[in-house]
């Protein structure tokens, strides 16, 4: 079971969810220095993240962002402020 579980619901379309979550990815590599791989999809992406002790997943669909990580023993102490942030970054995200 993931550490995280972060779900939203959008009316942005997959395009424009794509774009953002591309643009959410970039910003988590420069600020955290996690690697991310993007994989576009006909009606799902998928945009895995992994460094400094967080593995997880991002879903884009047309409808949704789902987050999925898992924390290492490191990064499970800041696990509120972690969820936090990401949950803050989403809100900003889909305002």
């Amino acid at each position: 079971m993931p550490d995280i579980q972060i779900s939203r619901n959008h009316s942005l379309g997959l395009a424009a969810a794509r774009a953002h979550a591309k643009r959410w990815g970039e910003k988590a590599a420069e600020k955290f220095g996690v690697q991310c791989e993007y994989d576009a999809g006909e009606t799902q992406d998928l945009l895995r993240f992994s460094g400094n002790g967080v593995d997880g997943q991002l879903r884009v669909t047309a409808s949704a962002l789902e987050l999925e990580a898992e924390l290492g023993f490191l990064a499970a102490m800041f696990k509120d402020s972690i969820e936090a942030k990401i949950n803050a970054q989403f809100d900003a995200l889909l305002a």
